[in-house]
């Protein structure tokens, strides 16, 4: 999702999310900044898990466990 604008990164990652079984896990990169912070609270506002948040070279991976 690097390089895709917000809410655009969240729309894209609820898509995913939506045609995953409960359980699975899905990875994102995201850029830094808005979208490292905001689709990590729509993760968890919509009853997903966020695994893990680590910044890499290019931006911040998040590891989501769809609910």
């Amino acid at each position: 999702m690097r390089g895709t604008a917000c809410p655009l990164n969240w729309v894209k990652t609820k898509l995913q999310l939506e045609e995953m079984s409960a359980g699975a896990v899905l990875e994102v990169l995201v850029d830094d900044g808005s979208p490292a912070r905001n689709v990590p609270r729509s993760v968890c506002m919509e009853g997903h898990l966020l695994l893990e948040t680590s910044v890499v070279s290019d931006g911040v991976r998040l590891l989501i466990e769809k609910r």
